[in-house]
């Protein structure tokens, strides 16, 4: 339908809103304490896992978890080990469903990282470390990766 000067009228804009932020769950292990808070002679090899999920809570609410799993090794030993998941409920609107999964799957996950890293850098400096401040996350080239890593699951083994 136009308006009075015969021109459509305009659509809403696209919007998102983050209705809630909260922790999942938090683990954190420091399995060899006292010994692993001494001194150590090299850095020890930290190895980060990061994953993100979405679920359809409904017609504009989206539930996306972003899950951070982290451990730190010296001479084969565990100086720490932790796992967070922490989420966010997000009201998505006005978006073209074509860019509705990317939003959720890159967006979210970006507005969510600062929180996790904090909680993380948190529970790391409370167990006794120095406080783990993770990089900034190329949330793009995660969903390119499972997306490609998806493609090749739908293609199956070749025969």
């Amino acid at each position: 339908m136009a308006n009075g000067n015969g021109t459509p009228p305009e659509q809403s804009p696209p919007q998102l809103n983050v209705l809630a932020q909260y922790t999942k769950d938090l683990s954190f292990e420091n399995p060899n304490a006292p010994a692993s808070l001494a001194p150590q002679a090299q850095q020890p090899n930290i190895n980060i896992q990061i994953n993100v999920g979405a679920n359809n809570l409904s017609e504009s609410e989206y539930e996306v978890t972003l899950s951070v799993e982290g451990k730190a090794e010296n001479a084969g030993s565990v100086l720490f080990s932790f796992e967070l998941a922490y989420a966010g409920v997000f009201r998505i609107v006005n978006v073209p469903q074509e860019n509705l999964h990317p939003l959720v799957m890159i967006e979210c996950p970006r507005l969510l990282f600062p929180f996790a890293r904090e909680i993380i850098a948190t529970a790391v400096r409370d167990g006794g470390f120095p406080p783990l401040m993770l990089d900034p996350v190329d949330f793009v080239g995660l969903y390119r990766q499972n997306l490609e890593r998806q493609a090749q699951a739908d293609a199956g083994p070749a025969n």
